[in-house]
C-alpha cells in the first residue's frame, strides 16, 4: 500500500523553486519512500537520531540541496524542508534550517494525531 506523501507549509513550493534536476530526484527518491523502500539517497538527520527524520542530499552545479522528511508515521510521509544549504563551513544543517524542521516536525506529529483521531475504529475478531 502507498503511503500518502504530505507537505508541511512551504515544503512543496521550495522544492519547484529548485532547479529541475533537483527536484527529479527529490521526488524519484520521495516514491521510493512513498512504496515503502528506502532510497540509498537516504540519511538519518544525525540530530533526531532514531526519530525517523531522514533527508535527501543532492549536489548539482556546485550547490548542495536538501530536503528532509520523516517516516515516522506508518501511513505517511511528511516532507518537513527543501532548500539549499548555504552555511559555508562543515557539513551540518545552519542552525535556522534546523529550527524550521524541528518547527514542522511538531506540525506534521499534531498533524498525525488528528488524522488519526478521524479513522473508523478496527473491530476486535474474537
Amino acid at each position: 500500500m502507498r503511503k500518502e506523501l504530505i507537505w508541511i507549509e512551504s515544503s512543496k513550493k521550495d522544492l519547484g523553486e529548485l532547479p529541475e534536476e533537483v527536484e527529479d530526484f527529490v521526488g524519484h527518491n520521495l516514491w521510493l519512500v512513498q512504496e515503502g523502500g528506502t532510497p540509498s539517497a537516504a540519511k538519518v538527520l544525525s540530530h533526531y537520531g532514531g526519530a525517523g527524520v531522514l533527508e535527501l542530499i543532492e549536489n548539482f552545479d556546485g550547490d548542495t540541496y536538501r530536503a528532509v522528511y520523516t517516516v515516522k508515521f506508518d501511513e505517511a510521509v511528511y516532507v518537513l524542508h527543501c532548500f539549499m544549504k548555504k552555511s559555508t563551513h562543515g557539513i551540518s544543517t545552519p542552525k535556522r534550517d534546523m529550527a524550521t524542521i524541528e518547527r514542522r516536525l511538531k506540525i506534521a506529529e499534531e498533524r498525525h494525531k488528528q488524522w488519526l483521531t478521524k479513522q473508523p475504529k478496527k473491530k476486535e475478531s474474537k
